[in-house]
């Protein structure tokens, strides 16, 4: 009996490419392929596929040691950045371009990760996070999260045209189509012209190369939705709003991923050079001040000002 428990009992730790890809390093899949090309290393031995490992292993990817603060679950955070143009969406760029990751918040443990990319000429609404498995699943075509952005094109655009891209276009990698074409108001006379477009698929250049197939050119993109995310009225162009627990929530939620606890957001204590808090320092320094006979007249807390204080933290 003791031996059919032990066995029916959960393995101890995660799966390796679940851990690898909350890091950072790609998708589960590329994940198991770095591990299938010996590129990852467990307590110094080449790992294999199926092992599980805790937080007390090593990890090495190409012989360099991820941080602790890399691998081991952290509460998720999502946060909304209006990315201007003129940025690109990689961690580094070979031409030497700006990047997105300059910009952006710092984040202490984990990194964030983008969820979709825009290029270098189109701005609005980028989703990033520290989750790998929330990033994974939303950019994951089984749950065919919608993209909704706002086009300035170049050129007539016929009602066929318009019909054309929504029943389906041939580009170089595979058919592509918008599910919904709005035209938007235009002043008569002028070739540019606005649409929004909503799609459910993120392959490089998308959008534009479903116009550029009609023969129009796209002058203007500007992405206002991922999902369920509607980019913030008042969310200036290169700036970050982060969404709340709840929302973060609402978000795992929409992807089939487990609720978290509300994160601990308590200020930790500090401590001065000897050791001690703050609080306990300033006491010992009342005791001592008091055994010498130095006390000094405390100058008045004002309580109305702290309670003031406390109430917007």
């Amino acid at each position: 009996m003791q031996s059919n428990s032990s066995s029916n009992s959960s393995p101890a730790g995660e799966k390796l490419q679940k851990v690898l890809s909350r890091a950072g390093l790609g998708s589960r899949r590329a994940c198991e392929e770095l591990i299938a090309h010996g590129q990852i290393k467990v307590n110094g031995k080449i790992a294999q596929l199926g092992v599980r490992v805790t937080e007390a292993d090593k990890i090495k990817y190409k012989d360099q040691l991820l941080k602790d603060s890399r691998v081991q679950k952290q509460p998720t955070r999502v946060i909304l950045y209006n990315k201007p143009e003129g940025l690109v969406c990689s961690r580094k760029d070979e031409q030497g371009r700006d990047t997105i990751y300059s910009q952006l918040p710092k984040i202490f443990q984990g990194r964030w990760i983008s969820i979709g990319r825009l290029d270098l000429n189109t701005s609005g609404l980028l989703v990033l996070t520290n989750n790998g498995d929330l990033a994974n699943r939303m950019m994951h075509p089984s749950y065919e999260m919608e993209r909704e952005y706002t086009v300035r094109v170049f050129g007539e655009v016929t009602d066929e045209m318009l019909q054309a891209m929504k029943k389906g276009v041939q580009l170089e990698d595979g058919p592509a189509k918008f599910n919904r074409i709005i035209p938007l108001p235009t002043e008569d006379g002028v070739m540019n012209r606005w649409f929004k477009v909503i799609i459910k698929e993120g392959r490089k250049r998308e959008v534009r190369r479903i116009w550029e197939s009609q023969g129009v050119q796209v002058s203007r993109l500007h992405r206002i939705r991922y999902g369920e995310l509607s980019m913030p009225r008042n969310l200036r162009t290169g700036k970050t709003e982060e969404l709340t627990w709840k929302q973060v929530n609402q978000l795992l939620r929409s992807v089939d991923l487990p609720e978290e606890s509300q994160p601990d957001k308590r200020p930790t204590k500090r401590f001065d050079k000897t050791g001690l808090s703050k609080r306990n320092a300033s006491k010992s320094d009342r005791t001592l001040a008091g055994k010498f006979g130095r006390n000094k007249p405390q100058r008045k807390t004002r309580i109305g000002s702290a309670d003031r204080s406390n109430r917007n933290k």
